[in-house]
């Protein structure tokens, strides 16, 4: 910045494509060894995430080459999940489903 104090401004567009491409590689790396460790072949993805067109083109192509059954939503049906969550808090609320306060939140383990 000392240097050069719009670098950042000047190249916003190729500092961002460098971040979307490194989260993409880090998340299919992982995506791989779980699926090589528990012999999965069939790969879905769903919320937000699923709108980012290069993560769904990764998906994609590393499923062709690994021969994947890969499950992607319309564009349409990729919404944000902050956005689930809160259509689901309404229709709730209009159903006059309540807890009380002494209710915690608490992740549940599927294994």
């Amino acid at each position: 910045m000392h240097e050069d104090p719009d670098f950042i401004e000047r190249n916003k567009a190729d500092l961002c494509a460098s971040l979307q491409s490194t989260i993409i590689d880090i998340l299919l790396g992982k995506l791989v060894k779980a699926a090589k460790q528990y012999d999965i072949r069939e790969i879905a993805i769903a919320g937000g995430v699923s709108a980012n067109s290069g993560l769904r083109t990764a998906i994609e192509r590393e499923g062709a080459k690994r021969k994947w059954h890969t499950y992607l939503p319309e564009f349409k049906f990729t919404t944000d999940n902050a956005a689930m969550i809160a259509i689901t808090g309404y229709f709730k609320y209009q159903r006059g489903e309540f807890a009380d306060m002494s209710v915690a939140p608490v992740a549940l383990s599927a294994m």
